[in-house]
């Protein structure tokens, strides 16, 4: 398959970061922060490592792979939240409290932010407090204290991109896993973190009155095809039963953004190429899940962790797609994996299931 991305004209002046070919197992700390504290020879111990461990991996498209261990029944369960960093207002903190619920009854494993992070311009420095405000004191109940695997969103790049991504943020939260694209693999399902901001062309011929950093992506053309060979390249090679696809942007949905025509064109075809079974997103204030007589893919949006109500500007959908389930609220979804089955779980604001579908491994279902 060729990678061939097409380019707008947009000049590009900052010189291309190369990254070498490697992948590395990242296994979390039981290393509490408050032990930390009272240790600054372990903190320095522990924050040199993560930058060890960093430093080898340039930003570019490369992808890494993390390793996350799934419950000794080979379950994996995990919550989805995107669109959500607003110091708690627009009823955050009320998602944040019903998450904490849902996640204990689960018991999961990890969260999943679908980008947009920090709003509205991303963090200033790693000494913004709105990493605290926004993330630390509010998903504070216990079951939340689990890994959070993060990707940006468009408003995450209208700060400081490296700020975000540093290791650093994990010396004040441990919790904290954000990169472009890399891999969790969890041994019965791989998830694929795809960096989509770049591949969006009105950021860069239309950007308006906001100013991206665009540090470590330029030049663009170079850098899409990079990741979308990476992308191919991993999800051929996967050897998981379930491929799960997470991205900020949309590539399927009748919310107020709708689709994503690059990514229609340049990420979906891998995407069914491979048979992966889910794409899951935010960008759209919503929670949503489509599906296509195109192929399986369900396409799952969860970008109500904060901020929601557009109203008034649903679209419709393209004859071969069909909605299953659309809620113009804020919320979260839940995902339980087993080697055999599937399943997804909408929730509102109060913890109120909205949607929930399902979906087998049909030779493994029917064998157990």
């Amino acid at each position: 398959m060729a990678y061939i991305y097409s380019d707008t004209n947009t000049q590009q002046n900052q010189p291309f970061l190369s990254l070498s070919s490697s992948s590395f197992a990242f296994h979390f700390s039981n290393l509490s922060m408050a032990a930390l504290k009272h240790k600054p020879v372990n903190l320095i111990f522990y924050v040199y490592n993560l930058i060890v461990i960093f430093s080898t991996h340039s930003s570019t498209a490369e992808l890494r792979r993390l390793l996350q261990p799934a419950k000794p029944d080979g379950t994996v369960s995990f919550l989805v939240v995107g669109d959500w960093g607003r110091r708690g207002s627009y009823n955050q903190s009320q998602v944040a409290l019903q998450m904490g619920e849902i996640g204990e009854k689960l018991d999961i494993d990890f969260v999943i932010s679908t980008g947009d992070n920090f709003y509205d311009n991303g963090l200033a420095s790693l000494h913004d407090p709105l990493f605290q405000d926004s993330f630390s004191s509010i998903y504070t109940t216990p079951s939340l204290q689990k890994p959070w695997y993060s990707v940006l969103g468009n408003h995450d790049y209208r700060g400081d991109v490296r700020a975000q991504l540093s290791p650093m943020l994990r010396a004040l939260d441990k919790r904290w896993v954000c990169m472009r694209s890399f891999i969790v693999n969890a041994e019965i399902v791989d998830f694929l973190f795809v960096d989509t901001t770049p591949f969006v062309d009105k950021y860069f011929i239309q950007p308006n009155e906001h100013v991206y950093d665009w540090s470590g992506v330029l030049p663009r053309q170079t850098y899409l095809n990079n990741l979308l060979k990476e992308v191919d390249v991993a999800l051929r090679e996967s050897l998981a039963k379930w491929k799960i696809v997470i991205g900020h942007h949309t590539i399927k949905s009748a919310g107020h953004h709708g689709n994503t025509i690059e990514l229609e064109k340049h990420l979906l075809p891998i995407l069914q190429a491979n048979e992966v079974d889910l794409y899951v997103n935010g960008h759209d204030h919503c929670l949503e899940h489509i599906s296509s007589v195109d192929s399986n893919i369900q396409f799952m949006t969860s970008g109500g962790g904060s901020k929601a109500w557009k109203g008034g500007d649903v679209d419709y959908l393209e004859p071969q797609d069909q909605m299953k389930f659309y809620y113009d609220g804020q919320g979260f979804m839940s995902v339980h994996v087993s080697e055999a089955e599937l399943r997804v779980v909408f929730y509102d604001v109060f913890g109120h299931v909205l949607h929930h579908w399902k979906t087998y491994k049909e030779a493994l279902y029917f064998a157990s």
